[in-house]
């Protein structure tokens, strides 16, 4: 039977790490995933709000294909600051492409963004945002432990009329196998059943990581598009997000890393309805620690299926935990 990694978090891929800084004036934060081993890296949006930085350099047609670090944050556009301050970061302490001896690295620093500026928190910072600094010390905090809920990019997000939160969980495929998932939920959509308390996740959670809750029996039918605990009364463009990675140990090549982002999409509907509205910016990123061989030959799309079935499952389950921390 598969099961859960030994932290059940995004960091039982080896060589995966992950950092969280908030700052609770402001109520909001930054979440760091490092990466400087990886392989291959991929992304696919599917929000039509998104806010992104550097994404590009993941596409399988360019140049470099992976990434040294991935950073989600809140904060809007002002949030992708959280990415300078951790490419500098990293810069100074060597990470990076070098194309002579006297140049600075250049670390691959991705990421994506959250609106969280109506939120309570101050945001009168004039012209200084916290979140080049907060990229900063969400880099200096990376580990192979974190927390969920209210922390990092999860710190001020809302996920329909709840909290919204930072979430991760991950599965032992066996053989070396290892999937994992990391995601900051903060959604126009309802993570809940219609009543309110029942995860549309549910049927995937292992163990007792919502609580130990089983299904509702008496749950109502699902034949409204719209829930009413949704943040639809109050959307605005581009003001609502889910964010996540996808790690997993295969050594994927770049385009592989898209399918299972692509595939990893299908944990967002399995745990948010509805989803991928054109006020979210949806973005999943997947990063290849590439520490396990998947042979070539007519098996290989089999076992990437695998792969990307089982991300799926993980970012529904994350997004279920994340929204279940933070309450």
């Amino acid at each position: 039977m598969y099961k859960p990694g030994r932290k059940n978090l995004i960091t039982d891929v080896e060589g995966i790490t992950v950092g969280n800084a908030v700052n609770e004036k402001v109520r909001t934060g930054t979440t760091v995933l490092l990466c400087p081993n990886s392989v291959t890296g991929g992304v696919d949006v599917r929000g039509g709000g998104p806010g992104l930085r550097d994404v590009e350099v993941l596409s399988p047609e360019n140049l470099v294909g992976r990434a040294d670090a991935v950073v989600l944050s809140g904060g809007s556009v002002f949030g992708l600051a959280a990415g300078d301050g951790v490419a500098k970061a990293m810069s100074k302490e060597g990470v990076g492409l070098k194309f002579t001896p006297n140049m600075p690295a250049v670390p691959i620093v991705v990421g994506a963004i959250l609106f969280d500026l109506v939120n309570g928190g101050d945001k009168n910072w004039g012209m200084e945002t916290p979140y080049h600094d907060l990229g900063i010390e969400a880099l200096k905090n990376t580990s192979d432990n974190f927390k969920l809920g209210n922390s990092g990019a999860g710190l001020g997000a809302r996920s329909g009329n709840k909290e919204g939160g930072l979430g991760s969980a991950s599965i032992d495929l066996g053989d070396d196998l290892m999937v994992g998932a990391l995601v900051a939920v903060n959604s126009v959509g309802s993570t809940y059943m219609p009543d309110g308390e029942t995860f549309w996740a549910q049927p995937f959670a292992i163990g007792d990581e919502l609580g130990g809750q089983k299904s509702n029996p008496d749950q109502e039918a699902a034949i409204t598009p719209v829930p009413e605990d949704t943040k639809m009364g109050g959307m605005t463009p581009g003001t609502n997000t889910t964010i996540g990675v996808i790690a997993t140990s295969a050594k994927l090549t770049s385009a592989e890393c898209k399918r299972v982002a692509m595939m990893a999409h299908d944990g967002f509907a399995r745990a948010i309805r509805p989803v991928h509205m054109p006020s979210d910016g949806d973005t999943i990123f997947c990063i290849s620690g590439g520490t396990k061989e998947i042979p070539e030959g007519p098996n290989r799309s089999r076992r990437l299926g695998e792969i990307g079935a089982a991300a799926a499952d993980v970012m529904a389950r994350a997004i279920a935990r994340g929204v279940y921390e933070a309450q």
